[in-house]
C-alpha cells in the first residue's frame, strides 16, 4: 500500500521527528511504500494569495510549487499525519497545506448551481493521525479536539466511503518523561502494524 506521510514540525530533533522515524520504519517493515512530505524541511508556503483564493472555486491550483503535492495526493492509497497539536488544533503550516493542496478538482469537485461537493480522494482507504498534545486528554475532549475533527471528519469525508481511521495522541507532552515517550513510540509501532 502506498502511504503518504505528511509531517509538520519545525524542530529537526523533536519528539515528533522520533515518531516520524518510527512510523516510517514500521511502514517499511510491513512492506508498504511510504512517501514523506516534510513541510518545514521543504519550506512549504502555507499562505494562500489573493489570486489563488479568487480562483479556488473555479479550478485546481496552478501554482507550480504545488504540483508535486498534488501528485502525492493522487499517488496515495493511505495517509498518515504526524504533527504537534498547538492550541488544540493543527499547526498553521499544516492547515495552510490543507487549504492550498486539498483543493477543487484535486480533492473534491463542485457540481451544479448548488455547488454540491463530490469527493475525489476515494482512492485513499486509510487515514491516520499521530500527534503530541500539551493538554491532558480530558481537557482536550472538553475543548472538542478541533484538529482531530478537521482530519478525521472533514478530510475523511473526501476519501473512500469506508475509509478506516485512527488517532493516537501523546497527551501532557509538556510534562512527558523518557518512559512515557518510549511507551508512546511502542504504541505507534503496534498501531501501524495493524493499520
Amino acid at each position: 500500500m502506498r502511504v503518504l506521510v505528511v509531517y509538520c514540525h519545525p524542530v529537526p530533533d523533536s519528539f515528533c521527528a522520533a515518531i516520524r522515524e518510527a512510523a516510517l520504519e514500521a511502514l517499511v517493515a510491513r512492506g508498504w511504500e511510504p512517501r514523506l512530505i516534510d513541510l518545514y524541511a521543504e519550506k512549504f508556503n502555507p499562505v494562500m494569495c489573493c489570486a489563488e483564493r479568487r480562483a479556488y472555486n473555479d479550478r485546481a491550483p496552478e501554482d507550480p510549487a504545488l504540483a508535486a503535492h498534488l501528485d502525492h495526493l493522487r499517488w496515495a492509497e493511505a495517509m498518515l499525519f504526524i504533527y504537534p497539536t498547538w492550541w488544540y488544533g493543527l499547526p498553521a503550516m499544516l492547515k495552510g497545506w490543507l487549504d492550498r493542496v486539498w483543493a477543487k478538482d484535486v480533492a473534491f469537485a463542485l457540481d451544479g448551481e448548488d455547488a454540491k461537493i463530490t469527493p475525489l480522494m476515494t482512492h485513499v482507504r486509510k487515514l491516520g493521525v499521530i500527534t503530541t498534545c500539551g493538554a491532558a486528554r480530558w481537557w482536550s475532549f472538553v475543548i472538542g479536539q478541533p484538529g482531530r475533527k478537521t482530519l478525521l471528519r472533514g478530510i475523511r469525508a473526501l476519501c473512500a466511503w469506508r475509509c478506516s481511521t485512527f488517532y493516537l495522541a501523546h497527551y501532557r507532552m509538556d510534562t512527558s518523561t523518557p518512559e512515557s515517550r518510549a511507551a508512546f513510540i511502542r504504541r505507534v509501532k503496534r498501531k501501524l502494524e495493524r493499520f
